[in-house]
Formats: structure tokens, C-alpha cells, sequence
């Protein structure tokens, strides 16, 4: 017996694909009992439908909102911003619950009250789209439920601290691979229980139990390639993980447009620390330091990692026994869109030297750093031209249809992010002058 829940899902995927016709069918079998009211019939002029004035809006209104409705769990059917009986639906039993007139439309008042009810479920959760570097796929992350990370050649992997949420991103290649064969081995793995299996030539969606925990899967097949979406929670955090896994399942781009995945990771990677503490406190990009069997400091011994943030792309490290250190001053000062940034190029790129430089870049539209700093910046400082603290650099591989290059894009990571990380983590920022020149560090993370 199918879920509501699991019909819904295969709904949205199968709707993704073209097959309006088959969702419709499927999201027939979890109609709301309360369908809007038929026409009168009067000969009265007639007024215009919810569904038409929905139809005049923009479509990325539409989309904005089926998905707010979706988070505030008034709304389980396709997020694709067509309207539908369902989506008038469940306008109006949002409007009953705030006790409003429930004509189906939403008036800008109560729109406003939608995005804010929608914002803090997203918030609560740490919603945020992200591209994968290792499989190429795009996806929405409930990053705060899984802020525990890994990644291999074939995939990354999100986890909660306690193991009772697992989402995982995995890419295979496969010559001849077809999503029936993909979609049989999946059904057979881990004991699993279906409630809901459809399998079609380039995609399968599968949902049911796997022991005491619920599942769902994605997959799709392009050129010998499978990209597959996991989603595995325990049953106690459905009501959580529902419409979660509803905003996942709308947001997962297995082969975006002219996209393919990056290389793997260097076995040695070479980026820059920022020195924010006398006694051995070290801010660092996550992704640079991600994965690493060890940690080297330049000049010094390994550090430890202790604390990191996935949102803002953070992490804090910790050498130990060093009384030489010169924190770079930390503040909240506005952003100019000149800026300077201070780090240790990539070896390769300076003859094996080690040597501090510093480039001009932009800031432009996105937080994005024109041109883009070298190899070996990525946590490099940035900082206005009155030495001022502005944020910490950020680089990462650009994803292009052609052959791989050594390009990467760079954007900011603005000082306020960088003081609330610093402060969670019981980091006290120093003040003072600053000079970036004599408080960076160059990092060596070495991965087996």
C-alpha cells in the first residue's frame, strides 16, 4: 500500500520529466477530501477564479510560493509553478489557519505572514541550495540536521551527529547502464521495504522503510552515468523530515546544464590560514581543509581541527605550544568594493617559495571576487585599503562542460559571519592595527 506521502514524491519526480499526465494521476491518489468549490452557474458576470489569478502571476511567484507552502506543510504536491486544484487547496487551508477568509488567493498581508511562517522552518533546518563538487549535482541541504561531512571519488555524504539522518549524493560510471538494472539493485540493498517504485528509462524514484528508518531515492542515468540522491531518516522524524525531503526532492538537479563534476581532491592541497588568536586559533576555508589525514602549518606542527560551518564554509584550527603568533584584528567594519587580499600562492606557482603576496580584487554582485585570487588563496585575508578587516577568501573549481582546468571562481566570506563563527566557538578576535602580511599561514592538508 502506497503512502500519501510516497505517491506524492514519485508525483514530483515524475512531473520533472515531462510527465505531467502521470503525476496528476498520482497526486489524484492523495486528493485533499475539501476540493475548491465549483462555479455557481449564475448568470452574474462572472468573477476571475483563484487558479486565473494565479495563472496572471509570475511563474517564479508561483514557484516562491507552493514552495513556502510546502514548508509550513500546507502543500505536498509538485513544486513546478503550474497551478492546480491542490495548490488553491492548500492557499485556503492556510488562509483557515490564520483565520482569514479563504478565497484561495492571498492578499499581500497575508503573503507576507507565508514567507515569514516559511523562513523559519528553512531556518530551523539551515536550507541552503548547494552545487557538489565531487558529483557536479545540484541540491537543497537541511545543513543544520547534518553537519557532519565526507567525501570520497564517488560521493559525498551529510550526516546528523547521531546517525538518524543520512543524505548522501553518489555518481557511477557504467557503460550501458540502465535505470532498471541501477533501480533493481537499489531496491534489493540494505533489506529494504518499497511503498512506492517507479522506473523509467533514464530515472527511477524509490520510497518505503529500511528497518526502523524511512527512505528515499532518485536516480537518474546520462551517458553511462548514474547520479543518485539517498535521503535516510528514522521514522520519529517524519514529521521533520517531510516536507524536507519534499523541498530535496524539488531542488535536485542530477546533471545541471553544461555541468560536469570536478576532478578529485588533491592528495596534497595547499591553502591560507588566518592567525585570530595569540595561543594557536586558526581560521581556515572548510573545503581546503576537508578530508585531510593531517594538517600542516607551515613553520610550525599540525594543527587540530576543531569546529567548522558548513553554511558559511568555515573552519577553526588549533596548533598548540606557540607563543610567536600575530592575530590579524578581526571586526564588523562595512564592506568596500575595493579590496586587498593577503595569502601564500600554491607552490607551483612561485617556484616552491613561500611567499606572502597580496592582489587587489572586487567585490561584485553574489559576494564574487574579480579576478578571482590565485591558487593557494582560498582563506586568504581580505581587507580594505585602510587595512581594515572585510572577510576571508574563498575558492572553489569552476564546473565546465570542457576539459578540466586549474580555474576556480573566488567569493567572500564577509567579516560578520567570520565574528559570529568566531564567537560561537569561543574565539575572542583581537584588535589593534592590522597587517595581514605577518598573520596568514600557509596550510598543507595531506589525504591518503
Amino acid at each position: 500500500m502506497k503512502s500519501p506521502f510516497a505517491t506524492a514524491l514519485a508525483a514530483l519526480f515524475l512531473a520533472s520529466h515531462g510527465l505531467a499526465g502521470q503525476a496528476d494521476a498520482q497526486l489524484a491518489q492523495v486528493k485533499p477530501k475539501t476540493a475548491p468549490a465549483a462555479a455557481d452557474g449564475s448568470s452574474r458576470p462572472k468573477l476571475q477564479t483563484p487558479a486565473e489569478t494565479a495563472k496572471a502571476m509570475p511563474e517564479s511567484e508561483r514557484l516562491s510560493i507552493q514552495s513556502d507552502l510546502a514548508w509550513t506543510g500546507y502543500y505536498n504536491g509538485l513544486i513546478n509553478g503550474e497551478v492546480s486544484d491542490r495548490m488553491i487547496a492548500a492557499i485556503k487551508a492556510f488562509q483557515k489557519a490564520h483565520r482569514s477568509k479563504e478565497t484561495g488567493v492571498l492578499n499581500p498581508q497575508e503573503r507576507s505572514v507565508l514567507i515569514e511562517a516559511a523562513r523559519r522552518p528553512q531556518a530551523n533546518v539551515g536550507w541552503k541550495i548547494v552545487t557538489d563538487m565531487v558529483t557536479g549535482a545540484r541540491v537543497g541541504l537541511p545543513l543544520k540536521l547534518v553537519p557532519n561531512t565526507s567525501s570520497d571519488a564517488n560521493g559525498s555524504k551529510w550526516s546528523s551527529s547521531t546517525g538518524t539522518i543520512v543524505i548522501s549524493l553518489d555518481r557511477r560510471k557504467q557503460a550501458g547502464a540502465t535505470s532498471a538494472a541501477i533501480a533493481g539493485t537499489e531496491k534489493k540493498a540494505e533489506a529494504r521495504r518499497l511503498e512506492y517504485s517507479a522506473v523509467k528509462p533514464d530515472f527511477f524514484v524509490l520510497s518505503g522503510t529500511q528497518g526502523l528508518k524511512k527512505f528515499y531515492i532518485r536516480g537518474e542515468t546520462k551517458n553511462s552515468e548514474v547520479r543518485l540522491l539517498t535521503i535516510l531518516y528514522d521514522q520519529a522524524l517524519e514529521g521533520i523530515m517531510n516536507s524536507v525531503t519534499v523541498a530535496m526532492s524539488s531542488a535536485f538537479v542530477p546533471f545541471p546544464a553544461g555541468a560536469t563534476p570536478a576532478a578529485p581532491r588533491n592528495m596534497i592541497e595547499y591553502s591560507t590560514g588566518i592567525i585570530v588568536s595569540a595561543d594557536g586559533a586558526i581560521l581556515a576555508d572548510r573545503l581546503a581543509v576537508d578530508s585531510c589525514s593531517s594538517i600542516l602549518v607551515a613553520g610550525h606542527d599540525n594543527a587540530d581541527k576543531i569546529a567548522k560551518d558548513e553554511t558559511s564554509d568555515l573552519a577553526l584550527l588549533r596548533i598548540y605550544g606557540v607563543s610567536d603568533l600575530r592575530p590579524l584584528p578581526i571586526n564588523e567594519a562595512a564592506i568596500p568594493s575595493s579590496l586587498v587580499a593577503t595569502g601564500i600562492s600554491d607552490p607551483q606557482l612561485q617556484n616552491g617559495s613561500d611567499m606572502v603576496t597580496s592582489v587587489n580584487v572586487t567585490v561584485s554582485a553574489g559576494e564574487v571576487l574579480t579576478p578571482a585570487p590565485p591558487l593557494g588563496f582560498s582563506g586568504a585575508a581580505l581587507t580594505g585599503s585602510a587595512g581594515t578587516f572585510a572577510g576571508m577568501a574563498k575558492l572553489r573549481p569552476v564546473l565546465s562542460a570542457g576539459p578540466a582546468a586549474s580555474v576556480a571562481t573566488g567569493t567572500l566570506v564577509p567579516a560578520n559571519a567570520v565574528m559570529a563563527f568566531l564567537r560561537a566557538n569561543n574565539v575572542t578576535p583581537a584588535t589593534g592595527a592590522a597587517d595581514p602580511k605577518i598573520s596568514v599561514a600557509r596550510l598543507i592538508c595531506v589525504r591518503k
